[in-house]
C-alpha cells in the first residue's frame, strides 16, 4: 500500500483526500490495499477516504463479534470528530456498516454494501479442515473472484498464513458464528438510511439472491450489478464499481 498508515491512540488507518468523508470497511481476509482503486478515484473527486484497520484479530475472543466491531467504528468516528459519514463495506465490512447504521442511524448519511454478510453466510466459517494444504487454500482464495488470477500469490499467502495461525483461525471461526448470530433480516425493514448495493453477478460467497433480498428488505436501497464479477467488486472491476458509486452519490446529492 503506497499510502501511509497512521497510528494514533488505539487506531491504525489510512486517510487520503479532502472533503466529504467516506469510511471504508474491509472484510475478514481483506487488506486495506483491496480498496486502492476506490481510494485513488474518490480522493480526487472531493471526498476524504478513510480506511480504518479493523481489530479483527486484536480483540479478546469474547469481543470478537460484529457488534463489538460496530462499536469500535463508532469510537473511531468520534475520535476523528466526524459526523454524518458515508460508509462503504465489503463482505464482513458491509455487515459491520449495516450493524453500526442500525445502532447509530443519525451518524450515517449513506451506506454502500458489496458482497455483504448479514443475511447469508456460506464461506466465512467453513472449509478450513485442509488448511495446511497450500493448494486447497489457493483454490479457496480463487473462488472468491470470478477471475482466479485476481487472487495473487500475496493474497493466497495471506489467507494461508491467517488460517494456519491458531489464534487467528479461532477468531475467524468466532466471527463466522457471530455473523450468523447477528442476522439482520428483521432489522433491515426499519432502516431508512439510503443504501447503495453493488454486487457481483457471479459472487459465490454471497450469491446474487442475497443482494436481491437486501434490496427487498431495505426501504431506501438501489441495486446495481457488475457482470463477470465475484465477491469483491471494487477489486475485480474498480472502474465500473467507481462509476456506479459516483453516479449514485451524485444522484443522491452526497
Amino acid at each position: 500500500m503506497a499510502h501511509l498508515l497512521k497510528k494514533e491512540k488505539d487506531f491504525r488507518y489510512i486517510e487520503v483526500g479532502e472533503g466529504t468523508p467516506i469510511i471504508v470497511l474491509h472484510g475478514l481476509m481483506g487488506g486495506l490495499s483491496n480498496f486502492d482503486g476506490v481510494t485513488k478515484y474518490f480522493s480526487a473527486k472531493g471526498y476524504k477516504v478513510i480506511i480504518p484497520e479493523l481489530p479483527i484479530y486484536g480483540m479478546s475472543l469474547l469481543k470478537t463479534n460484529v457488534k463489538s466491531f460496530a462499536n469500535y467504528l463508532k469510537d473511531f468516528i468520534e475520535y476523528k470528530g466526524l459526523d454524518n459519514v458515508i460508509l462503504l463495506g465489503n463482505s464482513l465490512g458491509g455487515h459491520i456498516g449495516l450493524y453500526h447504521t442500525k445502532l447509530y442511524p443519525k451518524k450515517v448519511k449513506a451506506l454502500i454494501i458489496t458482497g455483504s454478510s448479514g443475511l447469508y453466510e456460506s464461506a466465512m466459517g467453513g472449509g478450513y479442515t485442509k488448511r495446511s494444504d497450500y493448494e486447497v487454500m489457493k483454490k479457496k482464495a480463487q473462488e472468491v473472484f470470478y477471475d482466479p488470477a485476481v487472487a495473487t500469490k500475496e493474497i493466497v499467502d495471506e489467507v494461508y498464513e491467517t488460517v494456519n495461525d491458531r489464534n487467528k483461525l479461532i477468531k475467524t471461526l468466532a466471527i463466522a458464528k457471530s455473523a450468523i448470530r447477528h442476522n439482520m433480516a428483521k432489522d433491515l425493514p426499519k432502516m431508512t438510511t439510503p443504501i447503495c448495493i453493488i454486487w457481483g453477478k457471479n459472487d459465490n460467497v454471497t450469491p446474487p439472491e442475497v443482494a436481491e433480498e437486501f434490496h427487498e428488505l431495505l426501504p431506501d436501497s438501489e441495486l446495481y450489478w457488475i457482470d463477470k464479477c465475484g465477491h469483491a467488486a471494487m477489486m475485480e472491476h474498480p472502474d465500473e464499481f467507481n462509476t456506479i458509486l459516483m453516479g449514485w452519490l451524485e444522484k443522491r446529492g452526497f
